[in-house]
């Protein structure tokens, strides 16, 4: 069964405008229709700067009622309108005092989704925030509904009102299928993030099942995002620990399953009780810098960025960073090297700034011995906590 593709582009015209979200189509036209898709055959709907919502609805409607995979590609602004302070995307003609009317409300997408068949409908997603919308999104999710799996990310205001910036992570998207072949969507979304590189830190990263991976609503699948690679096996034969079914859980079993069962269900705290537990067994038969002991430590801190906690989650992957470098490893081994990227990503999701600035000076310090492969990232750091120093 064909799919169908729909390429939306919008940014205001004139002042406004955040990015040049149509300069990413002709990247993303030169990209095979099934490639795009993901399907043998699709067809492909292009809008480039629509000037009119209900345009932009009628193929959004189109396009939801066609059978068979649906992949939408959007690139462009978030606004708020001022009545009922609701996301919008924002057109040729939006500004801040008309978003309302001349903007696309953000829920008719999640609306014409709904009806959809569940993993029929993926998004992949590259958006600017006004300062408005950024302080907004820090306590909501951009609500893309149950039924569409959401790749991409929502990048900050630029630093000056006379910066226009590019819709990197889009076009990382586009030159890697261009390839002409398209990998799992989860690996393509972190193939383009590691492209975007150091300017991707702020970003909120979109997740799967319409939330944000590491702020508040970040409801995404359990397994993706649990550390992957070899597993250790449950320490010291029996655990003496409940699973959050409420049944005893036997160190002969993975308890992996029970714990992405938990959060899949939205039940965090069983999930990371469950997951603390065995953390425990392993320090005792292990020790407290073990593989065995530093692997749920790396479970606990995903759990608590699904959970949408960054603060906790950056703490502890700076405690499994330190951890394993006071066990002699080396600063540019790849569970080091990952340990601080992940706690730089999740320090840049912390709202409270009194948080940001106690985890900042360990960040910072850590940064200056494990740069990490993306240029800039010690400065990236130094020059937030300069700004944080300023804020009340």
């Amino acid at each position: 069964m064909p799919g169908t593709v729909l390429l939306l582009a919008a940014s205001p015209v004139g002042r406004g405008r955040l990015v040049d979200a149509a300069s990413v189509l002709p990247v993303l036209a030169a990209v095979p229709p099934g490639v795009l898709s993901g399907t043998d055959t699709a067809n492909v709907v292009e809008l480039a700067d629509p000037l009119e919502p209900q345009a932009v609805l009628t193929r959004l409607r189109a396009a939801a009622a066609a059978p068979g995979p649906l992949t939408l590609f959007v690139t462009g602004q978030l606004q708020l309108d001022r009545r009922q302070r609701l996301p919008h995307l924002a057109l040729a003609r939006t500004t801040p005092s008309t978003v309302r009317y001349t903007g696309l409300p953000w829920h008719w997408l999640r609306e014409e989704f709904r009806l959809r068949p569940p993993g029929s409908t993926t998004l992949l997603l590259d958006l600017h925030a006004d300062a408005e919308t950024w302080e907004w999104l820090r306590s909501r999710p951009l609500d893309c509904g149950r039924n569409a799996a959401v790749h991409g990310r929502i990048a900050p205001p630029p630093p000056s009102r006379r910066t226009v910036a590019v819709p990197a992570y889009m076009k990382a998207v586009a030159t890697i299928l261009r390839s002409g072949w398209r990998p799992p969507l989860a690996r393509l979304h972190e193939q383009a993030l590691a492209r975007v590189g150091v300017e991707g830190y702020a970003d909120l990263v979109l997740a799967p099942g319409g939330g944000v991976a590491g702020v508040p609503g970040g409801a995404a699948p359990g397994p993706p995002y649990l550390p992957v690679g070899p597993r250790p096996q449950s320490p010291g034969g029996p655990v003496d620990a409940d699973g959050p079914d409420g049944r005893r859980q036997d160190g002969g079993s993975d308890p992996h399953a029970a714990i992405s069962a938990a959060v899949r269900s939205g039940r965090h705290p069983d999930a990371d009780a469950l997951a603390a537990r065995h953390e425990q067994a392993a320090v005792r038969a292990y020790g407290t810098g073990s593989e065995e002991a530093l692997h749920w430590s790396e479970v606990r801190a995903d759990l608590a960025m699904l959970a949408g906690d960054p603060e906790r989650s950056c703490r502890t992957w700076l405690g499994v960073a330190a951890a394993r470098l006071a066990a002699g490893q080396a600063a540019d081994a790849p569970a080091v090297e990952a340990a601080v990227d992940r706690a730089h990503h999740q320090w840049g999701q912390v709202r409270d700034a009194v948080a940001a600035r106690e985890l900042g000076a360990p960040l910072a310090d850590l940064r200056s011995r494990v740069p990490g492969r993306r240029e800039g990232a010690l400065d990236h750091v130094r020059r937030q906590l300069r700004q944080l120093q300023t804020r009340v």
